[in-house]
């Protein structure tokens, strides 16, 4: 059919003159020699020479209270059940309490550990072995103070959905050295997240940077394997046809979607031989498994199973891991909750830097932990909602620690008043936490950019943050 000169588009053009927006695009890959270096996520160069090669992000959603686990404040102690000053609490709003709430002590005793004298709570024990790998920071602050819009700020940059998540940036600046896994691998434990599948998506990103949820037992993802009776051969043709299909409909159309289906379906391919091998744990001796608390197949070890899965996706070359682990609002029962969750947890984090270090890993892995926000120096109690001796949410500050590539080990960065309500020394903003992880990578958050909407975007926003420099090594 022939279309009116006055109604073409460029893309008709294209089409009409037996050129073709998608023969432009083919041949421009084809021009290349045709292996797995060919997908949208080949390893592109860094802006300056990276530290770390991978992150493995250990997201603690649902906001650990940092005043049980590294900030302590025994001043706390001193004025339990009195109401906070005024004076600090002026201005500020909450999510269940009001600002004038009695404070509540730290729930844990606290010792120094470790050549650098890092000081952290009884309830990290296994941490407290390896603390001179990591660094901790205690003056991170945010923006946001409900769960839903702080995850989503911490992940993508943003506290509203439709933002590209970290690994999606990550995938699309500098690809993976995988070619047979997804470049952004998501494993999560310990219920639901209230950030949602926005965390890991790709925004407006072509889609073939988001994150796959991989499952930490069977299968990691469903349907990966062929039904009964279907051999290699048969979905080998099967595969033929339909990017047969798709080419001649992105001849057509131009759509670069059809460009990330293309690859998808050969990415499922691939990883058909790659994903039994990935979750068969029987190759991992005794003492890895027991390093790590794993066992395999049994959902009550979902966390410690997911950190074994990390670091042999670390060793494939997936370039982003992002392990969420759910549980930590204690609104109620800070003491019990946090005792609880450290007992999933701490075990698995310390393996995870352990097994890291021996296998010549650590160095150019990049390895994260933090949730959120904080909680509030102040006691969280309601007889309506049946909560007592918890803490509400806290923006103002809160712990983070990182280790590994790029990361000076040791340090410790950052400092809040005697009542670890605001931040005195050395504010990190989530934007800084996020420019510092690019910066491992040999990333210029400033330069990693992608025009969308007639704007050039970033993760970090446009407002000026910096990498910390007193972390890197």
């Amino acid at each position: 059919m022939q279309i009116p000169f006055h109604t073409q588009t460029r893309r008709h053009f294209f089409r009409d003159c037996g050129v073709g927006v998608g023969k432009i695009a083919l041949a421009s890959l084809l021009a290349r020699t045709a292996t797995a270096s060919d997908t949208p996520t080949a390893p592109k160069p860094t802006h300056f020479a990276a530290k770390a090669k991978r992150i493995i992000y250990l997201f603690m959603a649902g906001a650990p209270s940092q005043l049980e686990l590294f900030d302590y404040k025994p001043k706390l102690t001193e004025l339990e059940g009195r109401p906070i000053p005024p004076s600090v609490v002026k201005g500020q709003r909450y999510a269940f309490i009001q600002p004038d709430a009695a404070v509540l002590g730290p729930r844990f005793k606290f010792a120094k550990h470790g050549e650098s004298g890092a000081e952290l709570s009884e309830i990290l024990p296994q941490l407290a072995k390896v603390v001179d790998e990591i660094a901790i920071v205690r003056s991170v602050h945010t923006d946001k103070f409900n769960h839903s819009p702080a995850q989503l700020f911490l992940n993508t940059g943003s506290g509203i959905p439709g933002r590209p998540s970290m690994g999606s940036w990550l995938s699309y600046g500098i690809g993976s050295d995988a070619d047979d896994l997804p470049s952004f691998v998501v494993l999560k434990s310990g219920g639901s997240l209230s950030g949602g599948a926005s965390m890991w998506g790709s925004g407006f990103l072509p889609s073939t940077h988001q994150g796959v949820p991989f499952r930490s037992q069977g299968d990691p993802i469903l349907n990966v394997s062929n039904p009964r009776g279907y051999d290699e051969r048969a979905q080998r043709d099967s595969l033929d046809l339909i990017r047969k299909l798709n080419e001649e409909r992105l001849d057509v159309v131009g759509d670069p979607e059809i460009t990330t289906r293309i690859n998808a379906y050969e990415m499922a391919y691939r990883m058909q031989s790659r994903a039994p091998e990935l979750m068969d744990f029987s190759s991992e001796t005794a003492e890895t498994l027991a390093l790590y608390g794993a066992t395999p197949g049994d959902g009550k070890h979902a966390f410690a199973n997911n950190c074994l899965l990390a670091r042999r996706l670390a060793e494939r070359g997936v370039r982003f891991i992002q392990v969420y682990h759910s549980g930590w609002d204690h609104h109620s029962n800070v003491e019990g909750g946090v005792r609880g969750q450290c007992g999933q947890t701490d075990q698995a984090c310390a393996a995870l830097l352990q097994d890291l270090r021996q296998r010549g890993l650590l160095d150019d892995t990049l390895v994260v932990w933090g949730g959120e926000f904080g909680r509030t120096p102040m006691v969280e109690a309601s007889a309506a909602l049946g909560r007592t001796k918890g803490r509400d949410h806290h923006p103002q500050a809160y712990t983070m620690w990182f280790a590994g590539g790029g990361i000076r080990p040791g340090a410790s960065l950052g400092a809040t008043d005697e009542l670890g309500f605001h931040v005195v020394d050395k504010p990190v903003h989530v934007h800084d936490v996020q420019a510092t992880m690019l910066h491992c990578l040999g990333i210029d958050h400033e330069r990693l950019t992608f025009r969308f909407n007639g704007l050039n975007f970033r993760l970090t926003g446009v407002e000026e943050h910096h990498p910390v420099q007193e972390l890197l090594a």
